[in-house]
C-alpha cells in the first residue's frame, strides 16, 4: 500500500480522475448514516453556545447596553483598522480551536463508512489526540492569511475582492483536516498538498462543495432548527472528495481483490 505522500506526488504527476456523481452519491449515502447522530450534536451544541456567547456579552457590556444604539456603534466601530486586526485574530483563533471539533464529524463520517461504532466522544477525540497540535497550526494559518487578505482589502475600500479570496482559499485548503488526520501529515504539508490537490480539479471539487453548502441549507425550509440536521452533509461531501482521492488500506486490498479467485 502506498502512503499518503507517495500517493500525493503520483497525484502531482499525473492527476486524478473525479466523478461528481459518484463522489456525492457516496457523501449522501455516508450522510444518512451520521445525519441524525451529528444532528443532535450539533442542535445542543449550537445552544450552549448561544447561551455561553450571550452570557459573555452581557458580563462584557451589560444587559441595559443592548439597544439599537449599542449595533449602530458596533458596526460602525468596524472600520477602524485595530478593530478588524482584533476581530480576526479572535476568529482565527477560535477556529483553530474549534478544528478538532470539525475532524471529528469526519471521523464519524469515516466510521460510518465502515461501519464503525461512534458516539460523542468521537466529536472530542481529537482534542486529545497527537493531531491536536497540527490541526491547530494548520486551521490558524489558512484562518491568519484570509482575515488578513479580508482586512486589508476592507481597509482599502474594495468591496467583494476579499470575499473571493477567502473563499478561493477555502476552497483550496478544503482537504487539510482529512490529510492530517487520516493522511498523517503535518500541518503545513497537509496544506501544501490539499492546494495541489484541488488545483488538478477545482471544477468539480468547488461543484460538489457548492451543492454540498446548498443542500445543507434545506434545513432553512419549514423550520430553521432543520439547519443543524442538513450541515453535516458538508462533512460527507468533504470526507467523500477525500476518499475518491485518497486511498486507504481497505480501499487497496478491496481493489486487489477484483478478479482473483479464492483457490
Amino acid at each position: 500500500m502506498k502512503s499518503t505522500l507517495d500517493q500525493i506526488e503520483d497525484i502531482r504527476k499525473n492527476g486524478y480522475s473525479l466523478d461528481f456523481s459518484n463522489v456525492f452519491n457516496h457523501a449522501f449515502e455516508n450522510y444518512k448514516k451520521i445525519a441524525l447522530y451529528a444532528g443532535l450534536i450539533l442542535l445542543v451544541f449550537s445552544i450552549l453556545a448561544f447561551f455561553l456567547g450571550g452570557g459573555i456579552l452581557v458580563a462584557l457590556y451589560g444587559v441595559e447596553h443592548f439597544n439599537e444604539q449599542f449595533f449602530k456603534n458596533l458596526q460602525s466601530e468596524q472600520t477602524d483598522s485595530s478593530i478588524l486586526m482584533i476581530y480576526t485574530l479572535v476568529i482565527a483563533f477560535v477556529a483553530a480551536f474549534l478544528s478538532p471539533f470539525t475532524a471529528g464529524f469526519l471521523k464519524m463520517a469515516d466510521c460510518a463508512d465502515k461501519d464503525e461504532a461512534f458516539n460523542v466522544s468521537t466529536i472530542f477525540s481529537y482534542y486529545t489526540s497527537r493531531h491536536f497540535p497540527n490541526l491547530f497550526i494548520a486551521t490558524l494559518s489558512i484562518s491568519l492569511l484570509g482575515g488578513l487578505i479580508s482586512v486589508g482589502f476592507s481597509l482599502l475600500g474594495i468591496m467583494f475582492v476579499d470575499t473571493l479570496i477567502t473563499v478561493v482559499i477555502t476552497l483550496f485548503t478544503t482537504l487539510t483536516i482529512p490529510l492530517i488526520i487520516f493522511g498523517e501529515l503535518n500541518a503545513i504539508d497537509a496544506i501544501k498538498s490539499s492546494v495541489m490537490i484541488v488545483s488538478k480539479q477545482p471544477f468539480v471539487i468547488l461543484l460538489l462543495v457548492i451543492v454540498g453548502g446548498l443542500a445543507s441549507m434545506v434545513g432553512f425550509i419549514g423550520c430553521c432548527i432543520g439547519i443543524v440536521f442538513t450541515i453535516p452533509i458538508t462533512y460527507s461531501v468533504n470526507y467523500a472528495i477525500y476518499r475518491a482521492i485518497i486511498l486507504n488500506d481497505e480501499d487497496e486490498n478491496s481493489i486487489d481483490a477484483i478478479g482473483q479467485s479464492d483457490l
